[in-house]
């Protein structure tokens, strides 16, 4: 454990920046990336830059960090991409693949059913420069959001 981090969790150090990803907005609590294996454009994760597993752990201010995060990020996503809708999810205990806590914002359209987003896990990771492409986008949809 280093501060808050601990060494040996990659959403640590995915939250903190030492492991390659695409940031797309970050404070001092929370850092958003686009998921590397997304189930659409667009489809992110929100991690406390503290080590954190289980939402009962939050104080309130990581608490609030995380929704106010999700909520620009919701906006960014349907400027951007337009969705039917967004879904919202967090795995704790066993299905916490990350065992760090983390927070899905993904696009959905109509024909899209719900339980696809758990029952389809994507074959391939994105493309680097698809997601490139997508966080470029998206920091730029924020910056003139918070204008």
């Amino acid at each position: 454990m280093v501060g808050n981090q601990r060494i040996d969790c990659l959403g640590c150090r995915l939250a903190n920046n030492q492991e390659k990803s695409h940031v797309i907005f970050e404070d001092l609590f929370v850092t958003c990336l686009l998921d590397h294996k997304p189930f659409n454009e667009g489809h992110l994760l929100i991690l406390p830059k503290t080590h954190i597993v289980e939402i009962d752990e939050f104080d309130t201010e990581h608490m609030l960090s995380v929704m106010n995060a999700a909520k620009q990020m919701t906006k960014a996503v349907k400027t951007l991409f337009v969705p039917d809708g967004v879904t919202l999810s967090q795995n704790g205990g066993m299905f916490n693949e990350l065992t760090h806590f983390h927070m899905h914002i993904v696009p959905r359209y109509q024909e899209e059913c719900f339980g696809d987003f758990y029952t389809q896990i994507p074959q391939f990771a994105e493309k680097d420069d698809a997601l490139a492409a997508t966080a470029q986008k998206m920091r730029r949809v924020i910056q003139q959001m918070s204008l």
